[in-house]
């Protein structure tokens, strides 16, 4: 693997390195989401002759919550404001508010309590095993409390049409991302708001919170990852910045799994969208390679940098316009590692490559050195997956030849300790698999269990929990209907996956119970049936599963599990 031991000199550079992050350009965002239809009049879409009639609030409502909102849903509040202004040739009376009100701030005088004492969740997966269980007294919560919960508060984000972020519960504050950029520390009882941190992009990876050294003296850090791979310690108290890193310096590069924190060390998983902008034929797909980072929590340091692809990207071929295509790519980190101090280690789980050739390391289970960052063994789920959104799209000419099925590890590894004394990592793959690998014997494979047929947005997306006997799998297999003269394709809600119970001591993965979606509801409330979501676990009798919330509680044996709503 390639590994990158950095001093402050290259430190610096990383940290000029900015990419321009909100891009504003109506004309673009025009092109790329909207012209295909509007400039030729496609099944009746208005005309630019029309549109210039409308006034832009009126097609900025469409883009936000009418006709066209999946159209642009991605895109941030400041380019559907500028595509509403290009097409009607005219500028909004109101300006874009992303900054909370004076009113909705917490007072002056609010005491900040020990992040660690009481229940909460920090982080992904609230432990460093990222089992996403909790014990009654962390979770605070017991199956008949579950049934009486009732709304206290509600806090709407500034400027955004979507939140897509998990909180992090901390000493009595809920700390929380937006797409906007803006990174909120909400009190928990009354959900007034104590701080608010800009970060340069949106942030979608949960807030870690950890102890480290200041000049003051030693303090709560607040970590954040943002999706143009700058992360931030910030004080957890006040919101101050203590120091910010870019790290990597891809143009699409990102975080979106969240950093782990042990012993004084922050674990950044590195990702990018180049999957996405590498479709476009005229684009040299591709350059980019996932890495794990591993950073001092105190100054921001870069302590190590290692990369998921030992090589690096080199001209391949040139596609059939004639631009010169590379590789090999992919293998990003889209989820947060798990910490195994017995063995000196820390495990991602990675995604496939992007262009040609493949790797050994796309679609694997990898262990690292905590201190040194040195490859300690790969466990590779599937072989030849490269893949780019070009397969999926009418010009797939820069499809790879490989063509995988785009079968990433889209959820993290979970840590769990078995009968007798052996250990598992277990994670499941979008392609419907659920793996369990031996870490103490260099990732061999203890089971596997197929629970569904996997897909780009199918198998296993965000995560799963485990308890001392289960691991509790949220599966998707979501279907997608494509919208017409577009890129764009919509949920199908009548396919879908359901929950899954597996037990960890099978030599098989053998299922415990499960229950699959159900088809009448999902299309009476018009969402799909999958279950992309995370998991998470906290002790107690069953208590049933809630088809009419997205928020489902399943049965499980001597545990609760919660289904957390998340997108990528």
């Amino acid at each position: 693997m390639r590994s990158m031991m950095h001093g402050a000199r290259c430190l610096a550079l990383l940290f000029v390195s900015v990419v321009p992050l909100f891009a504003q350009d109506g004309p673009s965002v025009y092109r790329a989401a909207c012209g295909s239809c509007h400039d030729t009049g496609i099944d009746r879409a208005p005309t630019r002759a029309a549109l210039m009639t409308m006034t832009p609030e009126r097609v900025l409502a469409a883009l936000e919550s009418g006709s066209m909102i999946s159209m642009t849903a991605a895109r941030s509040a400041g380019e559907r404001r500028a595509v509403a202004e290009f097409v009607t040739g005219k500028s909004l009376q109101r300006p874009l508010v992303t900054r909370p009100s004076p009113g909705s701030m917490c007072g002056p005088r609010t005491a900040f309590a020990d992040p660690f004492a009481g229940p909460g969740w920090n982080g992904w997966g609230v432990n460093s095993s990222n089992a996403r269980y909790q014990d009654a007294a962390g979770a605070g919560l017991t199956p008949a409390t579950v049934r009486r919960l009732k709304l206290k508060w509600a806090f709407g984000f500034p400027g955004d049409i979507a939140a897509d972020a998990q909180p992090t519960v901390s000493g009595g504050r809920v700390y929380v991302g937006s797409q906007s950029g803006n990174v909120y520390a909400l009190d928990a009882a009354s959900g007034c708001i104590h701080w608010v941190f800009q970060a340069a992009s949106p942030v979608r990876a949960a807030v870690t919170v950890g102890r480290v050294d200041a000049p003051a003296g030693s303090t709560y850090a607040a970590f954040i990852g943002d999706r143009a791979a700058n992360v931030y310690a910030v004080d957890a108290a006040t919101g101050k910045l203590l120091w910010q890193r870019r790290v990597d310096d891809h143009p699409v590069a990102r975080v979106t799994g969240s950093p782990a924190f042990y012993n004084g060390r922050l674990y950044v998983p590195v990702a990018s969208g180049e999957e996405g902008t590498g479709a476009a034929s005229d684009y040299g797909c591709c350059r980019f390679s996932g890495s794990l980072v591993a950073l001092d929590g105190s100054t921001g340091d870069q302590i190590w940098k290692t990369y998921t692809i030992a090589e690096e990207a080199r001209p391949t071929k040139t596609n059939k316009v004639g631009t010169m295509l590379w590789g090999p790519s992919g293998a990003p980190v889209w989820t947060a590692p798990a910490i195994d101090p017995s063995r000196n280690a820390v495990y991602v789980t990675t995604g496939d490559n992007y262009s040609d050739p493949p790797t050994p390391t796309s679609d694997a289970f990898m262990a690292f050195a905590l201190d040194s960052g040195k490859v300690l063994w790969v466990h590779q789920a599937l072989a030849a997956d490269a893949w780019n959104s070009a397969c999926i799209r009418e010009d797939a000419t820069n499809c790879p030849d490989s063509k995988g099925p785009d079968f990433d590890f889209a959820s993290p590894p979970i840590l769990v300790e078995l009968a007798g004394g052996r250990r598992a990592l277990v994670a499941g793959q979008k392609s419907g698999v659920v793996h369990a690998v031996d870490p103490d014997r260099q990732g061999e494979t203890i089971w596997q269990k197929q629970i569904g047929k996997g897909g780009v947005n199918g198998g296993v997306q965000w995560g799963s929990a485990a308890d001392q006997s289960n691991v509790y799998v949220a599966l998707s297999d979501l279907g997608r209907i494509a919208v017409p003269h577009s890129t764009v394709t919509l949920p199908d809600p009548k396919v879908g996956g359901g929950m899954f119970a597996l037990r960890l001591d099978s030599k098989s993965g053998s299922r415990r119970h499960q229950h699959a979606g159900s088809e009448s509801v999902a299309v009476r409330l018009n969402r799909p049936r999958s279950a992309p979501s995370a998991v998470s676990c906290f002790p107690g009798r069953s208590t049933g599963i809630s088809e009419r919330s997205p928020r489902a509680t399943a049965r499980c044996s001597g545990t609760s599990t919660r289904s957390v709503p998340r997108r990528r």
